[in-house]
């Protein structure tokens, strides 16, 4: 039994791009899913799909790397609000990853988005993780 499957599932990519495997397999929750498909809209990933039966869903992760050193696109991963200490920021307050490199995931009241989708919207909320 995971408690935190978000942490589980950054370290998971974290591992995978260092070993720089193409698939990386991460556990299927809906908060996994939404923060899956961010990735996928801000460029950090190919693709991913979901497998299993419906007790045992995993997420596959395809993995985007650049140039033929395969440099991964992911360089790093930060989990921010953790289940003992959650942080909560404003659209006015919501950080600016690397000066606008990275991505900050936010789950707001409309759903899991990065912080300039937030921005646009005006919408704070729970900021989950850092990812550049």
């Amino acid at each position: 039994m995971i408690n935190d499957t978000i942490a589980d599932m950054l370290t998971r990519i974290r591992n995978a791009n260092l070993a720089k495997h193409q698939i990386v397999q991460v556990y299927s929750t809906k908060m996994t899913r939404n923060i899956v498909k961010v990735l996928k809209e801000e460029g950090f990933i190919y693709k991913f799909e979901e497998i299993g039966e419906k007790s045992k869903r995993y997420l596959l992760i395809s993995l985007k790397y650049k140039g033929k050193h395969k440099k991964p696109v992911i360089t790093s991963l930060k989990r921010i609000s953790k289940p003992g200490l959650r942080v909560y920021a404003n659209y006015k307050e919501l950080p600016k990853v690397l000066g606008g490199i990275g991505i900050a995931i936010i789950s707001t009241s409309k759903g899991i988005m990065s912080d300039h989708n937030a921005r646009h919207y005006g919408l704070g909320g729970e900021i989950l993780c850092y990812i550049w």
